[in-house]
């Protein structure tokens, strides 16, 4: 096998492929974001998703309102407190998102090599030959630049219909060519035969540039209200196009007192994102390469390459990259295709961190099935995972010198994977350390425990800690453990009280650890940072 791939070299033995894949406490290193909604609302159905995998929720506002979002969110607390599953909350914004609104919901039904017109004009009523296109973020004083978009296509465009959440087999979803312009109205050639059924449906103008608000007036409203009551974990920035998209996007939040510490992911799905994704990446906390729109954007066969791309230059970087759009066909089927199962387990070969689920869990039939399913196709591909080149061209990337934290972090990897370490105890306060050694991709989980710090706001005190473990929960490889804020990093006490001994409970209890193995420790003692071997007793 050709060295330059992030899979073993040795040779994988063919019964091995028959061995059946072992449950354990941690399923995958890999994490998965699942999509809230009609199908995984209740607390019964939470709790399982929780059970199977799931480590971030997220709620999308691009349907639903706060008051439905906020349940939601409350069954989701419920099912923690049960299953004692950690679970971070992440935010996805509408942006600025064309939407074709069918108020009678009645089915519209398009013929392929038939006309129908697009209209700014969303009074009108949804049917077979006009089609009203809303923006439902854009104050009325502003309306003029969605007919200004509109105005700016030309004959031989490329404009996409579809469900909301589109899983791409669907019958619903309707590829319309601009054939030509009648005032502010659009004339398209319907390339497909399609039905378009429900109330809401996306539209996706390929490679047009929409001048329009990434956050929009009603994003804000969400944020300012269900984001800051909830304090929000992570918040995916929809249709991201530029590095001031996220500048922009960071200074509204430093407004609303703790979601200044709300990790911003960049949501990548328009080649005006790709073109300045560099940018993006530096300024984002983390990056959501959203597959749907981008594979529209796209042609087909440059999809992979982009992603090939932007997980590397992610992975470098030690910034988390998450991956959407993989197992489309499990919103109404129980098992993937091949082709999707194989896509899984590709992104985990090229360094993904998480794997996002939409449709499947939003409205699937099977959310937590899916959820499992994903789960264990990525354990597999972590095992074949090609660690040793990958740390070695991780080195290379950083070069020398590197910084203190850097070669404290790539040092424990190191010797974790020299020893056969079972697991690597990072003690941090902000979490850049156990995030710089899961860089690094041990083949061993790390768990970050969390030393909680005295802030104050002038008017009370209070333990900062619960953020930064919860943000552990989309970064490959990392499980986060919140210590009791009396007891400091250094502590190296036998007792009860230490905390390296609650951490090593804490992976005794969970499975991960048992006598005899050797545990690699990161931690501060005094002003030095030291890593250290210790192998557990009887």
């Amino acid at each position: 096998m050709h060295s330059t791939h992030l899979l073993l070299e040795e040779p994988i033995r063919m019964a091995s492929i028959l061995e059946p894949s072992k449950p354990s406490f941690f399923p995958a290193m890999t994490k998965i974001v699942g999509t809230l909604g009609p199908k995984s609302r209740s607390v019964e159905v939470i709790s399982a998703c929780l059970k199977a995998g799931m480590s971030v929720a997220r709620f999308d506002f691009s349907w639903g309102d706060v008051e439905y979002h906020q349940e939601t969110l409350e069954n989701l607390k419920t099912a923690i407190k049960s299953t004692k599953k950690l679970c971070a909350v992440m935010l996805d914004t509408v942006g600025p998102e064309l939407q074709v609104v069918n108020k009678s919901e009645k089915a519209i039904s398009l013929e392929a090599d038939g006309y129908v017109i697009l209209t700014p004009d969303k009074d009108q009523e949804a049917s077979s030959e006009l089609l009203p296109i809303n923006f439902s973020g854009l104050s009325k004083a502003s309306n003029f630049l969605l007919r200004t978009m509109l105005i700016s296509v030309k004959p031989g465009d490329t404009i996409f219909i579809g469900q909301y959440l589109f899983t791409g087999s669907e019958t619903t979803s309707v590829w319309l060519e601009v054939s030509e312009l009648k005032g502010e109205d659009v004339v398209c050639i319907i390339k497909n035969t399609a039905t378009l059924a429900g109330s809401l449906f996306t539209l996706h103008v390929s490679q047009i540039h929409i001048d329009l608000p990434t956050l929009t007036e009603a994003d804000k409203i969400a944020i300012g209200t269900w984001g800051v009551r909830n304090k929000i974990d992570f918040l995916s920035l929809s249709y991201t196009r530029h590095a001031e998209d996220v500048r922009q996007a960071r200074e509204f939040l430093s407004k609303l007192g703790d979601l200044c510490q709300t990790q911003i992911f960049a949501k990548v799905e328009s080649i005006e994102g790709l073109t300045h994704f560099d940018e993006i990446l530096q300024e984002a906390d983390g990056i959501i390469l959203s597959r749907g729109n981008l594979g529209i954007d796209l042609p087909p066969e440059k999809v992979f390459l982009f992603q090939k791309a932007a997980v590397y230059k992610c992975n470098m970087a030690g910034k988390p990259a998450v991956i959407t759009r993989v197992v489309d066909s499990m919103t109404d089927n129980l098992r993937p295709t091949r082709a999707e199962a194989t896509d899984v387990a590709n992104a985990i070969l090229d360094g993904s961190d998480a794997i996002l689920l939409g449709a499947e869990t939003l409205r699937g039939l099977y959310p937590v099935e899916t959820i499992s399913t994903v789960g264990r196709i990525c354990y597999e591909a972590e095992k074949v995972f090609n660690q040793d080149l990958y740390f070695k061209k991780t080195v290379k990337y950083v070069g020398e010198p590197m910084t203190h934290l850097e070669s404290i972090a790539s040092s424990a990897v190191r010797a974790a994977i020299k020893v056969k370490a079972s697991i690597i105890i990072c003690f941090t306060s902000s979490g850049r350390a156990a995030r710089l050694i899961a860089k690094y991709r041990p083949t061993m989980p790390v768990l970050s425990v969390v030393i909680p710090r005295l802030k104050t706001n002038q008017l009370r005190w209070s333990f900062s800690g619960a953020f930064e473990a919860r943000q552990s929960l989309i970064v490959r490889g990392l499980f986060p453990m919140l210590a009791d804020p009396r007891h400091p990093a250094e502590s190296t006490s036998a007792s009860n009280e230490s905390v390296l001994k609650v951490a090593l409970d804490h992976g005794k209890a969970s499975g991960l650890i048992k006598s005899h193995d050797r545990v690699v420790v990161c931690q501060k003692v005094g002003d030095a940072s030291v890593v250290k071997i210790i192998e557990l007793e009887d």
